[in-house]
């Protein structure tokens, strides 16, 4: 599926490699992120090139609400001048971190028109590369594609593999990891929670939510990255509509044996997915919680043991997101954290960045609103490759409680 540079001006170029194949190194390349908010000093940002909106899949389905201008629309390439607008807030972001010393990279030339067909599912299109953040999680020295459950999505890790392969060879302590690849068969969903759902009220899917009722079977291990959130010792994933119970063990079973602890969290959300324009880090014992997204009971508890801080966060500046966008307006809190007094906000959400001035933060305007479309926010458009710091315990006092993912039934 790779392609010719010239149609994606803004993706990397190939690698330069030895004639065995094996990628030159890039000297001082350092692969180590614990957190969101460490200094941050090497990052990927994402690209709008050629993305599609894919045919509708199981997956998808449940994402877009009934009344959403997304249900229902002609699957295909996005307009060149809507590409070329999101390519133009991206390359500006870019700029402005690579103008305070950040190392940037962006992802490699993917043809997303191609149709995707498996021994068990077939979809029409690929979708794009705008936010590496679902796809990488950094963990550590470790940098893992995740088994995400978008049909559409199947072959997004081919966009960084030539960026994990060069990062791999350059960083010897680095290890570049996949997770079970899912078969996304239709045995992987609830199919006739999939056909009714557009049918049902709000009333009756968020009672769906809140029993923990989604289109996700157990069938295959399923988790995008954006639904984890590394605290450093301390590890919370959210349990949705793109991260399943089977994901979230698979996580614990991988990453406990390394000293870390994971626990997972829920919310009252119609449409749980991704945690981070719902509870996200600013800084050690400080965390930013969407008020219209309330933790389950007892979930608060261990980080107010532990002496952590939740602020509301203020009511976003749009009533509806940008035309053809999946997402919903409170990506007014979905930023990038440059380091524990420093953050990026979108630059017509003007109460959010009061509020960040007001818990102490210089804020970082940027320009993003006409890229939302293409798969998020500031947070979701980047994927840590290094940030200063080690891995702190930031959650000392431990206990049992609806946080450990044995509370809930399997």
């Amino acid at each position: 599926m790779s392609i010719s540079n010239d149609f994606y001006p803004n993706a990397s170029l190939p690698l330069e490699r030895k004639e065995s194949g094996v990628p030159y190194v890039r000297p001082g390349l350092h692969v180590e992120s614990y957190n969101d908010f460490d200094p941050l000093r090497h990052v990927i940002v994402g690209i709008a090139d050629n993305q599609h909106i894919p045919e509708a899949c199981p997956a998808s389905n449940e994402k877009i609400p009934a009344n959403s201008p997304m249900r229902g629309s002609k699957a295909g390439r996005r307009t060149q001048e809507s590409i070329d607008r999101a390519n133009e807030c991206l390359n500006g972001f870019a700029q402005i971190l690579e103008n305070r010393g950040i190392i940037v990279d962006r992802p490699g030339a993917v043809d997303w028109h191609n149709s995707i067909n498996t021994p068990d599912f077939s979809i029409s299109s690929g979708f794009g590369c705008m936010p590496p953040r679902d796809c990488l999680l950094t963990m550590g020295k470790s940098m893992l594609m995740a088994p995400m459950s978008f049909r559409s999505r199947y072959f997004e890790y081919l966009a960084y593999t030539d960026l994990l392969r060069e990062y791999f060879e350059s960083d010897q302590q680095c290890m570049i990891e996949q997770a079970p690849r899912p078969r996304l068969s239709d045995d992987s969903f609830r199919m006739d929670y999939v056909a009714a759902y557009e049918y049902l009220s709000d009333e009756e899917t968020m009672a769906r939510s809140l029993n923990k009722e989604y289109s996700t079977r157990e069938t295959d291990i399923l988790f995008d990255a954006a639904d984890v959130m590394r605290l450093g010792k301390d590890i919370f994933v959210q349990h949705g509509l793109t991260t399943n119970l089977a994901g979230i063990h698979w996580i614990k079973r991988k990453y406990e044996p390394m000293g870390y602890r994971i626990h997972t969290l829920s919310f009252a959300d119609n449409h749980p997915i991704h945690i981070d324009a719902t509870f996200c880090p600013l800084r050690p014992g400080l965390m930013l919680l969407n008020p219209h997204r309330p933790l389950f009971a007892g979930q608060r508890e261990i980080f107010e043991k532990n002496d952590w801080q939740i602020v509301e966060a203020v009511k976003p500046a749009w009533d509806n997101p940008p035309p053809l966008c999946y997402s919903s307006t409170w990506l007014s809190m979905n930023t990038l954290i440059i380091d524990h007094k420093t953050v990026c906000v979108e630059a017509s959400e003007k109460a959010q960045m009061e509020q960040f001035d007001k818990l102490g933060f210089n804020v970082i305007p940027v320009d993003l609103r006409d890229a939302y479309a293409f798969g998020g926010g500031l947070h979701c458009a980047t994927a840590d490759v290094w940030r200063e710091g080690k891995c702190e315990d930031y959650f000392p006092n431990q206990f049992s409680g609806s946080h450990n993912i044995e509370h809930w039934e399997y």
